[in-house]
């Protein structure tokens, strides 16, 4: 009966904290809905070109870096716990203040650049809540899960974003569907952003209902709060003696950034990149375009982009069930591999000339291995890896670095696209290679073994690389 009740509160915080990840995907994609209605009103209304249009849909993406970038500072100084409020706070605002940017200038919403300028302001609001929200909920669920499921359940949030990615996708096609252009140009796209207030507001107020990780309380010098909650979760035996593990890197750990030498901070930016550089945002961003470049119409290039959605969340399951009993890094290898293969099937139809099912199967393999390994795995090792006193600090950097490294693939697709589309998807077929030998090579294995064995481990390391120094 204990272990049952352990398992409900384990699952009821990490569903709490996988909101965070639903918000992220529910605010990236909800520009999909309003797109149109943006060009019109920039390129119609205003008289604004193509390049002013890009950066308003793109401008969430500039929130996101500043949002990892200020994490770490966030979630050492406040608490992971506080971390996730500001960001639901931040998502709450930016819906709000994104469906009625006039309300600030209390205006009617003629248009002027002043109310486009407020537009991509709460924009970019709402991006810092998804990069703060993207750092955080891995770490604080990989603080508060227990070493064997930790695996599984920050894979959770991977699954999280991409299921919020496909709730918005229906609501948005809720809100436009038997409506007139003119009233989605006028109403629709208005209640597209505000519909993110709902989940943004149930994620501020459940997360008054969770505890603060146990790792930061102890940190706190807040030890008898974290013994209860470790004890909630583990039972008491297994609970003293977590915490005393926890103490014990808390006493010895300097808090400096290099403390447990360049490695694991220059590993944890390599996977943050390379699960960008593989190009999975491209496939996600720009499927409709590109299956309607390959000669499928309009109407069948969306349901081809549903079924890869519905793809994405199959596999993201499966990388669930076995994050714990394969461990990371076979999952990341072989999804590399299945990427490699799907992106060099994509470049050789492309340099063939060849439009057809096989493009579409090629891209399904690509995503299925990805969303299998890289898409949850990634999270999951960047939660892990990080010795606890410069995890803030080194998440901050691997999610900017992440963000970065995404706002450089989707922009420079178009401009690869008009070069050589074979060589363009060659190139990304190249970086799942790189990515599989960087894998095998350099990340360690993290299953099963608890957070302060890990950090055992980078001090080994470093105290290895001062002697060979």
């Amino acid at each position: 009966m204990q272990q049952k009740q352990n398992s409900f509160y384990i699952i009821a915080i990490t569903f709490v904290a996988t909101l965070g990840g639903l918000l992220f995907g529910y605010d990236t994609a909800v520009i999909s809905g309003a797109e149109k209605s943006i060009e019109a009103y920039l390129i119609t209304e205003l008289g604004l070109g193509s390049l002013v249009h890009g950066a308003t849909i793109s401008s969430a993406l500039i929130g996101c870096i500043i949002g990892g970038i200020v994490s770490g500072f966030f979630s050492s100084k406040f608490g992971r716990k506080h971390s996730l409020i500001i960001a639901s706070i931040l998502f709450l605002l930016s819906a709000l203040g994104s469906a009625y940017p006039e309300f600030l200038f209390f205006t009617k919403g003629e248009p002027t650049i002043a109310l486009l300028i407020t537009f991509n302001f709460y924009r970019i609001i709402g991006g810092i809540g998804v990069g703060l929200a993207s750092a955080v909920v891995p770490v604080y669920i990989g603080e508060i899960a227990p070493a064997n499921i930790r695996g599984r359940l920050v894979s959770f949030n991977q699954f999280a974003i991409i299921f919020g990615m496909l709730v918005v996708y229906f609501v948005n096609w809720g809100i436009a569907n038997g409506q007139t252009l003119e009233w989605i140009n006028d109403i629709g796209w208005r209640l597209m952003f505000a519909s993110e207030a709902i989940p943004a507001l149930l994620f501020c107020l459940f997360l008054f209902f969770v505890p603060e990780t146990p790792r930061y309380l102890a940190l706190n010098e807040q030890d008898n709060k974290a013994l209860a909650i470790l004890t909630k979760i583990n039972g008491p035996k297994i609970a003293k003696n977590i915490l005393e593990e926890i103490k014990q890197t808390v006493t010895v750990s300097s808090g400096k950034l290099l403390s447990f030498g360049k490695t694991v901070i220059v590993i944890g930016i390599l996977l943050s990149v390379f699960q960008q550089f593989v190009g999975i945002n491209v496939a996600l961003y720009y499927a409709p375009r590109i299956f309607e470049s390959m000669g499928a119409a309009k109407d069948a290039s969306m349901l081809q982009t549903i079924v890869m959605g519905l793809v994405n969340v199959v596999f993201t399951v499966i990388a669930i069930l076995t994050v714990d009993k394969l461990g990371r890094k076979p999952l990341l290898i072989t999804g590399s591999i299945g990427m490699a293969i799907g992106m060099f099937g994509v470049a050789g139809m492309a340099f063939a000339n060849i439009i057809g099912i096989g493009t579409l199967i090629f891209i399904i393999i690509f995503t299925a291995s990805f969303m299998m390994s890289w898409g949850p795995i990634c999270w999951v090792l960047i939660s892990e890896i990080f010795p606890y006193k410069i995890r803030g600090q080194a998440v901050a950097i691997a999610v900017a670095a992440q963000w970065a490294a995404n706002y450089f693939i989707s922009s420079t697709y178009p401009m690869m696209m008009e070069f050589s589309g074979g060589l363009t998807y060659g190139f990304y077929g190249a970086m799942s290679v790189l990515s599989a030998l960087f894998v095998w090579k350099f990340v360690p294995e993290t299953k099963g073994k608890s957070l302060e064995e890990m950090e055992h481990i980078w001090k080994k390391t470093s105290s290895e690389q001062h002697q060979i120094i």
